[in-house]
């Protein structure tokens, strides 16, 4: 198992930005994809943001592609989502998710691991 801390939440006003941290411990981050999903209020949880361990592959949802960028630092087993101008729909509480796969999988439901995850909030 990793344990996932996120960090990086807060409030902030429409077009500016935040930068979202995931750290993991209790095991090697070695292997593991990781990604960001996010939950608003009576929605569904819905990915957002996904990199391979190798290569850095990344991928996004549609919503997101050319404001947010994900990457990741293995040496300090950390990953980020740094979030630019923001939208008010993009209020949410934000997961950081990893697991042990050869590819992004966009479902939540291929991720055991999971952070408490961390609130953004986007004001108009």
């Amino acid at each position: 198992q990793v344990q996932l801390v996120e960090s990086g939440g807060g409030l902030v006003q429409a077009g500016g930005s935040l930068r979202l941290s995931c750290t993991a411990s209790g095991r090697t981050f070695s292997g593991y994809t990781m990604t960001w999903f996010r939950q608003a209020p009576g929605k569904e949880r819905e990915f957002v943001a996904g990199i391979r361990w190798s290569a850095g592959s990344t991928y996004y949802a549609d919503s997101v592609k050319g404001r947010f960028t994900i990457s990741r630092d293995n040496v300090k087993n950390t990953g980020y989502l740094q979030m630019n101008s923001l939208k008010p729909e993009d209020t949410a509480v934000y997961y950081c998710a990893a697991e042990y796969l050869g590819y992004v999988s966009t479902s939540s439901r291929a991720y055991n691991n999971w952070g408490q995850g961390t609130q953004v909030t986007v004001s108009s």
